[in-house]
Formats: structure tokens, sequence, C-alpha cells
């Protein structure tokens, strides 16, 4: 892209389907540019095409547990739409197994590299660019970081990623970076097996991200909690 003054750029993680799928499609409503980042490279060009191909949106193929990937998404960002304004974490791994002694330690060991290694990675490669653009990170939490749930390892990955996202607004403080902990609860996306009743869309969740960083930018909105009203 050569544009003078390229519009504001969305990067947003586990971007091929459920809350990253529908946060970018919100995005690009917004007239953003967004880079789309996940494993599934079918359901990511076929995402692409949708928003209106690449001029608009870039698909990018990252497991997020491994750094020079990640390292490879944020210099693809960079090559193509010049900068980065705006980052949602959103990628993530739910439980095969419930409880501790009926879980599974592989499945443990998937989510604990995904929803916090690579969270953390996501920020940290990102925030120098956000810090030029002085722009906004977001990390994609949970209800469940914030309550207790018997024996859930998933939910002490959440409860991670929420001190994280306390943490990470502190050392923000200053930069002109703002910091956002999105907790979603209960979502009907392809996250579980079987429709869930009674759930949020994954749309509600995208609004509450655009809510945050469509704020003026003196204005940081630290922490959405998002929950339906049936549960």
């Amino acid at each position: 892209m050569t544009d003078a003054n390229p519009a504001k750029t969305f990067l947003i993680t586990g971007a091929s389907t459920g809350i990253g799928a529908a946060t970018a499609r919100a995005a690009a409503a917004a007239g953003y540019r967004v880079v789309l980042a996940a494993r599934s490279a079918d359901k990511l060009a076929a995402l692409v095409e949708e928003l209106g191909g690449a001029d608009k949106a870039l698909a990018v193929t990252c497991d997020v547990q491994d750094l020079g990937q990640q390292r490879a998404m944020v210099d693809a960002a960079l090559a193509t739409f010049k900068r980065i304004d705006a980052v949602l974490a959103n990628a993530g791994l739910g439980s095969t197994a419930a409880g501790v002694e009926g879980g599974d330690p592989d499945n443990w060991r998937e989510m604990i590299l995904t929803n916090i290694y690579g969270v953390a990675l996501t920020a940290k490669l990102c925030l120098p660019e956000l810090r030029r653009t002085r722009g906004h990170i977001l990390l994609l939490g949970s209800r469940a970081g914030r309550r207790i749930a018997k024996g859930s390892v998933y939910g002490a990955t959440k409860w991670a990623v929420t001190g994280l996202g306390y943490n990470l607004t502190e050392e923000l403080v200053g930069t002109g970076v703002r910091s956002t902990l999105i907790e979603p609860g209960m979502v009907d996306t392809p996250f579980f097996d079987n429709p869930v009743t009674g759930a949020l869309a994954a749309e509600d969740i995208a609004n509450a991200v655009m809510y945050a960083v469509s704020q003026p930018a003196h204005v940081d909105v630290s922490e959405i909690l998002v929950r339906p009203v049936a549960r």
C-alpha cells in the first residue's frame, strides 16, 4: 500500500471463525483494514474475499504458540498496510475433558501455550508499533477468568489472561496506548461442538470490541464483561 494517509489497521488472531471473524467484519465495516491471523488458511482466504479482497484484508497463517510465526505475522501486517492501530489477541482453546483429575495433560499444554503464552506473545510483538501509532491492545479473556469453576484448567488460563490484562494496563500508563480486557460469558461459537441455547452471539462480543476502540483517544475502556441475560 502506498497511501499517504492509510486507513487504520486492525490485527486479529484467531480470526477464522467465531469472535475473531465477527470482529473482523465489524472492523472492516468501520473502515479498518484488517489482518486476519489463524491456523486455517482456507477459512482465512474466504474471509478476505468476503471483506473485499487484498486491498481491505490480509490473511496470515499463524500458530500463536510459535514466536517466529507471530513475528512473521507482524512483519506481514506492516509490509502490507504500513501500520497497526488495534490488536485483538483472540486466539484460544478450550478443554477437551472436565476437571483436574479427569483432564487431559496434552490438552492443558495446548491451552496454556495458546491462551496465555500466545496472548502474551501477540501483545509483546505488537506493542512497539502500537506505541508508534498510539494504538489499542485488546485481550480476549472470559467470565471464566473472574469466577471459580470446579476443576477448570481452562478457567485457570483465563484467570491468567485477566491478570495479564490488569498488569498490561499498568505497564502502558503514560505511553498513549490503550488496553482493554474483553470478558465474554457463554458465547455460541464453533468453540463448542453443539449449539448453545441462551448464549451470546459472536457479534455481541465484536460490538463490545468496537465500542472500546471507538472511544475518544483520551478514554481508555479498561475492561468489559459481557454476559447473556439468561445465564
